[in-house]
């Protein structure tokens, strides 16, 4: 923590140093983080990997699920089937030469900024720290986040396939009653124009050293001037420019003034062509609201779309454009029994590990083991008093209450080597069924706490006969 405070320091020290040099920006980024050029690379590199796995993944199910409902209509329908799907492979093809030549087809703010910037920080080495890793580092962080951004553009060129195949198919088979095989389609494409924009969102989430790196370079006239004529967004629409700049004036040689235009329109329409309430007014007046909401497409551009909007009766599930590991759940508990003064006798330790099926339905397994502290303060032992294997479902029912059910075998006895547990009557089965309350934490580990209220039904066929309710508290992380 205190070699990043550092290098954050040194460079914010640096950059307002090179905000008092402006307009000459002399000045050197001195020790520019090789730590923030490097997040850049990793983020951009893990997001490509990510959307690129995403989207040939969606494409294998598409031709999967064209298959199926090839097969389901020729059996209904063998000439129908032979016409709907004739130009199937071509298609395929053309969408494979398409996402290979991508176009500009959304605009995406974040990765404008960082490839900008990266590129302005590369012809403009005098800027960088002299180490040599770091200027590597910089070349890499725009190959990655070139390479991102072209992911993005196919991403784009799938989504609109989808979207093309979704209509033509839906036209095709809707008369030879194959609705069910199309919903499933749509969950398909619902469910991929997610798991994009869940990845936008991570993209234009930064850390916190790379948004203050590039918020404080991104202050600077030199830097500022730079995008302007270099960023996507002035290949896009030109943006305006420094009047006093040759390349400003001669790109605007030829056109016509504001007075010129005015002018103009007086001597064809008269003096009340420029009135609001004016036929020419009017228009401009029009002009200008479709300017304005052009412009808020082109900002929300690379957002949230209507592609977003969910097939009639379906109910999605969040969890499914989330990875493997993300639907991951890891949680603890820890009881004691106590006898006198306070001491625990025996203390249960307990790992789980669960998958959220979706919102509503976690499943898991989890494992425990029974410490034994010895009989007083004055004659602490260690020992092996017990350990268990589990498995568990947890049902959301309302709100912040879930249902709970599980199965668990449980070796109660002490034992010296793990040799002992191969006695399987020395194993106690049980069966649990209750009320769990999740109440959410703000700490950097445990994130929820999990109180919970269960009933042994099994308990009573043991022998020893145990306990029939278990209270247990559980943190997950």
């Amino acid at each position: 923590i205190l070699i990043r405070f550092t290098i954050l320091t040194a460079f914010i020290f640096s950059a307002q140093h090179l905000l008092a040099q402006e307009p000459s920006f002399s000045g050197k980024l001195i020790g520019l983080p090789e730590k923030t050029v490097g997040v850049i690379e990793k983020k951009a590199a893990k997001l490509e990997d990510n959307l690129t796995r995403a989207t040939e993944k969606n494409l294998r199910k598409l031709k999967k699920q064209e298959d199926k409902l090839r097969k389901k209509l020729q059996q209904k329908d063998s000439v129908a089937a032979a016409s709907v799907f004739a130009d199937a492979e071509n298609k395929y093809k053309e969408l494979k030469q398409r996402m290979q030549n991508t176009s500009l087809k959304q605009y995406l703010p974040r990765l404008d900024s960082l490839f900008t910037s990266l590129k302005f920080l590369q012809q403009n080495p005098q800027l960088l720290s002299t180490v040599k890793e770091t200027k590597d580092k910089l070349k890499d962080a725009m190959t990655k986040v070139k390479e991102l951004q072209d992911q993005f553009q196919k991403a784009e060129e799938l989504k609109q396939f989808l979207k093309e195949r979704k209509q033509y198919l839906k036209e095709q088979l809707e008369k030879f009653g194959l609705s069910k095989e199309l919903k499933k389609l749509n969950k398909q494409i619902y469910y991929y124009t997610r798991q994009v924009n869940e990845y936008k969102e991570i993209l234009n989430d930064p850390k916190k050293i790379e948004k203050k790196a590039l918020e404080l370079l991104a202050k600077t006239k030199f830097f500022q001037d730079f995008f302007r004529k270099n960023s996507m967004l002035a290949s896009l629409f030109r943006m305006p420019g420094d009047p006093n700049d040759p390349a400003a004036q001669a790109s605007l040689a030829g056109l016509q003034t504001r007075a010129m235009v005015q002018q103009g329109l007086i001597d064809r329409f008269g003096a009340a062509a420029l009135s609001p309430s004016g036929a020419v007014g009017s228009g401009l007046q029009n002009a200008q609201s479709q300017l304005s909401q052009l412009k808020d497409k082109v900002m929300k551009f690379g957002g949230s779309s209507s592609d977003d909007i969910l097939p009639e009766g379906f109910k999605p599930n969040d969890q499914k454009t989330k990875s493997f590991f993300q639907r991951l759940e890891y949680g603890t508990n820890i009881q004691s029994q106590k006898a006198t003064n306070f001491f625990p006798v025996t203390s249960d330790l307990g790992l789980s590990l669960g998958y959220k099926l979706n919102d509503k339905s976690v499943i898991g397994i989890g494992a425990s083991y029974k410490m034994g502290w010895g009989k007083g303060w004055n004659n602490i032992n260690i020992t092996h008093q017990g350990i268990g294997f589990r498995s568990f479902v947890d049902i959301k029912l309302k709100g912040s209450l879930w249902i709970s059910g599980g199965y668990e075998q449980n070796y109660k006895s002490a034992f010296k080597d793990f040799s002992q547990l191969k006695d399987k009557s020395a194993w106690q089965e049980s069966g649990l069924i209750g009320i769990s309350k999740v109440v959410s934490l703000k700490t950097k580990v445990f994130k929820k706490t999990k109180l919970q209220l269960l009933w042994d039904f099994m308990s009573y066929e043991q022998v020893p006969r145990t306990q029939p309710v278990v209270f247990r508290i559980g943190y997950n992380f």
